[in-house]
């Protein structure tokens, strides 16, 4: 679990295809450059990129190596990464860790697109285009993370299909949002409190609906 606090800015060192020793082991893997997610890393340990949840399955004193699979890259942006990509990073919490954001799993629940970026003072205007399966869960002043990083919604358009938000000039500087261009794929994850909420009312609604027949 993280709660969408980027912890550092990575870049992407290697990825693609690998070739392990013995039979049916090649993988897909993305090598990463980092400083302060290496500090107490373990193999098997769990590290957010992009917001995606992925295992470290190497590591040394100046990057990691985790393995993505092949779902993981029909569902998020990571198949866009390239050699000399920033990404966002952020350690799996511990029972000591602050909740600085909200609860996020590292389960992507689709990509959306950058349709504009617009500053206004320091701060920057970022509108981001996505289907209705992932915006039905946004709501104005709820919670969403966009490349792993925890953001607070300002606007929602159901209409138009898009949703707001606005990066302070502390987070520009953090997370690799501003970096993408106006076009490019987010990864998003929603408040799984709103997927709960659903859940139950459904099956109450189920429910009354099969006790009054």
């Amino acid at each position: 679990m993280f709660t969408g606090i980027v912890e550092e800015m990575g870049t992407v060192e290697k990825i693609g295809a690998a070739t392990y020793d013995g039979p049916g082991t090649s993988a897909f893997i993305m090598k990463i450059h980092a400083k302060t997610v290496l500090d107490g890393i373990s193999l098997g340990d769990s590290i957010a990129v992009n917001g995606t949840c992925l295992t470290v399955t190497e590591f040394d004193a100046s990057s990691f190596t985790v393995g993505v699979s092949p779902e993981t890259l029909r569902k998020t942006s990571l198949a866009e990464l390239e050699v000399g990509s920033a990404v966002n990073l952020e350690r799996a919490l511990t029972p000591t860790s602050r909740m600085g954001g909200h609860v996020v799993q590292g389960h992507v629940d689709g990509t959306g697109l950058i349709l504009s970026k617009v500053p206004e003072g320091d701060s920057l205007w970022v509108k981001v285009k996505a289907e209705k399966e992932v915006l039905r869960y946004v709501v104005p002043k709820g919670f969403i993370a966009v490349d792993g990083t925890s953001l607070t919604v300002v606007e929602v358009c159901d209409e138009e299909g898009w949703f707001s938000f606005m990066l302070v000039a502390y987070t520009q500087q953090k997370v690799v949002i501003p970096l993408k261009e106006v076009g490019q794929k987010v990864n998003l994850e929603v408040d799984i409190f709103g997927k709960y909420v659903e859940r139950f009312l459904g099956g109450y609604a189920v429910s009354v609906s099969s006790s009054s027949s």
